[in-house]
């Protein structure tokens, strides 16, 4: 069997574990299982699933191949009567020995980005004049489901582009940029450069509580108090340094925040990021919703 064909039969059995148990421990995706677990956590229930795939590269070495290839899965989630789509883009990994199947793993949701470091304070100028904006919580997130799964040209793209993205949606939102062109101060990208609170989602998570002008935010005790528009924080290790950032699209059946983030191309995933490669048991959050001037 062509090796084509035989990820399309894999991708085929995992939409049908998405919506039933297992049938082979073969082709069981422990992926799958995590997402299923926490719909079951929070009485939700994945009633249709779809996949498409699309091979990016391969490589050769004697009788072995290996194939990069990328997953689109679309979602359709039934929560006390409420159903909506979460949509999500995989990286994957196959391996095949002598044009068989043999291994096949979802690479890793976080790699490291760019460093931080500035000051955490950002440099804040108390001198300034207030900049006054309304933040169009709408609008950012319709800017958000524009993009989820794309790259706007008119900003630069990076490989880990999580808080780039979001940064995007902010100012979509009416958030004005300032600071240019100290990195370590404000918010801010233009031409090609740019903050390292606009790009880093540990400077970003440090920035949103403590800047006094333009783009400002306040900490809120719970993921249950967070409004279309806001964002949050993901420390993966729980070491102190946050890893990617996301930004509240929508809400569940039972009023808790659904996200879109990029680098893993996600739209309407629950918040808590329980199904991911990167979640450890001492993952931390911060909740940050966006303040008027």
């Amino acid at each position: 069997m062509k090796v084509r064909d035989q990820l399309m039969e894999l991708l085929e059995q995992r939409v049908l574990q998405c919506v039933s148990m297992p049938r082979s421990q073969l082709h069981e995706c422990p992926e799958i299982e995590k997402k299923k677990q926490s719909c079951a956590r929070r009485a939700a229930d994945i009633v249709k699933a779809t996949a498409q795939g699309r091979i990016k590269s391969t490589s050769n070495e004697r009788e072995s191949e290996k194939v990069l290839y990328e997953v689109h899965f679309q979602f359709l989630i039934s929560q006390k009567g409420l159903f909506y789509i979460e949509e999500e883009v995989e990286q994957r990994c196959a391996e095949f020995y002598k044009r068989v199947l043999v291994k096949d793993k979802k690479l890793d949701e976080y790699r490291p980005g760019l460093e931080f470091e500035g000051d955490p304070e950002q440099g804040q100028d108390d001198s300034l004049d207030r900049i006054q904006y309304e933040y169009n919580r709408l609008k950012a997130v319709q800017y958000a489901e524009r993009w989820w799964n794309d790259y706007n040209p008119a900003y630069k793209k990076f490989e880990v582009d999580c808080t780039n993205y979001i940064s995007q949606c902010l100012h979509a939102g009416g958030a004005p940029m300032r600071g240019y062109p100290n990195r370590s101060n404000g918010w801010w990208m233009q031409s090609s450069n740019w903050s390292y609170s606009w790009s880093v989602a540990n400077a970003m998570r440090w920035y949103l509580p403590g800047s006094k002008l333009g783009l400002r935010a306040r900490e809120v005790n719970g993921a249950e108090q967070l409004k279309l528009g806001d964002v949050i924080c993901y420390d993966f290790q729980g070491d102190g340094r946050f890893d990617h950032t996301t930004i509240v699209t929508g809400h569940d059946a039972n009023g808790m925040p659904l996200v879109n983030a990029h680098t893993y191309n996600s739209r309407k995933r629950y918040w808590a990021y329980e199904d991911s490669t990167a979640y450890t048991p001492n993952m931390k959050y911060k909740f940050f919703t966006i303040m008027d001037d």
